[in-house]
Order: structure tokens, then sequence, then C-alpha cells
């Protein structure tokens, strides 16, 4: 009786949510959802020409001492958004339920790329981690494709069981051991950051479909156990959280790219040095056009272009919230909190770190980073709330 008394009280959260919805839905017509796409595209491309820019400012003075040419990165950055947006009107083009189908093989393939990533000899290594496939010219992150393979198989999966989420049993199998043999896959690389994004993007789809806050909480405190206990035992991860509480305490070793990256967003004060005049980005900060590209925009735009890259997250969290609640169907729903909670935990993790306000994980900025495989792969992600959102828009009419 206990146990079905939890399942009724979870359906009871469970269908609120869904009214919450289905309310949303019937207050919104087809200009709202328009709004609200226009919304998430004009956040999303603000937010690539932006990376685009500053990848080329950020970039310059590394390219032209290692290759000669200071266009090098962005233009590999430019055709890397040229292949996102095919990958974007792909996915937006199909049907947000081709994703339930396609969820699991898609997760198999992210499992055996995860797997060769780390075989000797094929594997690319680079800054001591093997997180990289090379394909003649192009390279290949698997973990990136692992994020959305996750998100997509956690929906599916919550979809089918949302009446039944309080049980801990159809809560736990088989997603936990799934996310689980993916996240110690990319452990592995070693890459703790993507990890984080990919178990906390989890954590925001069970939100989602109505799990119980104790059950999160639980969760949650023995994650960060565990995930205290890893960063203890590997030596440089203790060092970053060593440099994230005192910097000063080693201001030419761990502290040294967190000291810097405080320098670089005080320097640029209201209004920034001015675009490409960045100080900072001539070998001072480390990883200036990739995980602390945004130091170099406070750097050069000032506290103004910090806000506006802020606003246009915010703006593009907004619009996927807003999706995600007129969504046709419950996995749509699911996908699309997934997505946008994706975002929304990358980006946090990715600005806490470069103001000094989170350990140093080594994430890019979403659309804004240099990297092939995180843009293309994000910028798909938006498609599919596209794709979402049109669903919805169908199922109005019919």
């Amino acid at each position: 009786m206990p146990s079905a008394t939890r399942v009724r009280a979870a359906g009871a959260r469970s269908s609120h949510l869904r009214l919450v919805a289905e309310r949303t839905a019937v207050r919104s017509g087809a200009g709202s959802t328009d709004r609200t796409v226009a919304t998430l595209l004009l956040a999303t491309a603000s937010l690539v020409v932006l990376g685009l820019v500053m990848v080329l400012s950020a970039s310059s003075v590394r390219a032209y001492e290692d290759y000669g040419s200071s266009f090098l990165f962005f233009l590999r950055q430019l055709a890397y958004a040229v292949v996102g947006s095919a990958a974007f009107l792909l996915t937006a083009r199909m049907r947000h339920t081709a994703w339930r189908r396609l969820c699991v093989p898609l997760l198999l393939l992210s499992v055996a790329l995860l797997v060769v990533v780390l075989i000797p000899g094929i594997g690319t290594e680079a800054g001591g981690s093997a997180r990289w496939i090379q394909l003649g010219p192009i390279t290949v992150q698997p973990s990136e494709l692992a994020k959305i393979a996750v998100i997509a198989f956690a929906a599916a999966l919550l979809s089918r069981r949302w009446r039944r989420i309080a049980d801990v049993r159809e809560l736990l199998l088989p997603l936990a051991p799934v996310v689980g043999i993916v996240a110690v896959l990319i452990l592995l690389q070693p890459d703790m950051g993507t990890a984080v994004i990919v178990v906390g993007s989890v954590f925001v789809v069970l939100f989602g479909a109505g799990a119980r806050t104790r059950h999160l909480l639980a969760g949650a405190a023995g994650l960060a156990s565990v995930g205290l206990g890893l960063m203890y035992v590997e030596g440089y991860r203790w060092a970053r959280v060593v440099s994230f509480v005192n910097p000063w305490s080693d201001p030419q070793g761990s502290g040294y790219q967190t000291i810097q990256s405080m320098i670089a967003l005080a320097s640029g004060g209201p209004l920034g040095v001015g675009l490409g005049a960045s100080r900072q980005k001539w070998s001072y900060v480390p990883n200036a056009h990739t995980d602390f590209i945004f130091s170099i925009i406070g750097e050069e735009l000032g506290l103004i272009g910090g806000l506006a890259v802020l606003a246009l997250f915010a703006a593009l969290l907004f619009a996927g919230v807003r999706i995600a609640l007129r969504a046709p169907d419950a996995f749509g729903r699911f996908l699309a909190v997934g997505i946008t909670g994706w975002f929304g935990v990358q980006a946090v993790v990715n600005l806490g770190a470069v103001t000094g306000l989170l350990p140093i994980t080594g994430v890019p900025l979403p659309f804004v980073s240099f990297g092939g495989s995180s843009l293309i792969v994000s910028m798909a992600a938006v498609g599919i709330l596209v794709s979402v959102a049109r669903g919805a828009r169908r199922a109005r009419r019919g």
C-alpha cells in the first residue's frame, strides 16, 4: 500500500506538470510559438556570430605563432558553423518523435566511440586527455555526441514511466547503469567536466519528469561525494580545487589560469579595451579561444559585452523552457527540457570557471568557444528544439 501511495503521489505531481504544460499550450497560439522559435534562433545565431568574431580575435596570436596565419582557427570555426547549420536544418525538419527510435542506436554508437577513443594509437591525445578521434582532417569528440544520446534515451525511457516515477527501481533501472557507463567512459579520458554535464542534464530531465525531490537530492549528494573522491585521488584535479579556494596560493602554477582570467575580466572595465585589443590573449590566458574565451570577451567588450552574452543565453534558455511547456507529448517535453538543461548547465560550468566561482573543468562555452564537435552537435540540438515546437504547432492544427 505505501508503494501504491507513492506511485499515486508521483502520478499526481506529473499530472500537475502536464496540466501546467497543457494550460500553457492552450493560452499560446501559433503566433506565440513562432515568436518563441524566433527568439531561440536569434539567440543561437547571435552567439554563433559572436563566437566567430571572438575566436578570430582570441586565437589570432597563437594561430600566427604556431601556423603562420592568424585566420586558421577562425576559418575552421566558420567551416564548423556551416556544417552545424546543415545539421540544424536536418534535425529541425525531422519529427522529434524520430529520436525515440534513434536514441538507442545513437547511444550504442556513442558508447562504442567512447571506447575506441581510449585505445592507444586511435584516440588523439592533447593536454593529457584522449578525447578525440582523428579522421583525416576531421576531429571527432565522441563525448559531445554522447550528450544528446543520453538525453534522448532518458526522455524516451521516462516518457513511458512517468506514472511510476516514485518507484526507485523504475527511476534507476536501466537509466542509472546506462548513464553510469557513459560517465565512467568519459571520466577515463579523463574529462570530468563533460561527465558532470551529462549527469547534470539527466538530473534536469528527471526533475522535469516529476521525480521526487528527496530522490534527486539523495542522488546529487551521493554523486557529489563520488566526485570529491575522484578529485582527491587525482593530483591535478585536487590542485584545481585548491586553486579555486585560493588561486594566490600557487600563482605561477595551479592558480595561474584563474588569476589571468580575473585580470582579463577586470581590465575590460565597463566598455572594454576594444575589439582585437586584448593583452591577455598574448599567451597570458591559456586556452583563450576555447575554454576561456569569455575572459577575452570581458576584456575586449567589457562588462556590457559580458552581460550581452548572459542575456543571449538567458533568451535561449527561456525559449527552450517555453518550447518544453508547449510540447505535444511527454517525450517532446522531456527532450526539450534535457537539451535546455544541457545548455544551461554547460554555460554555468564554463562561466563559473572563468569567473573563479567554480573549479576549472575544461568545458567550452556553448556556441562561442572554438570546437567543431561541440558547435555542430549543439546546433543540431537547437534543431531538435525547433522540431518539438513544430510538433506542437501540428498538434494544435490537427
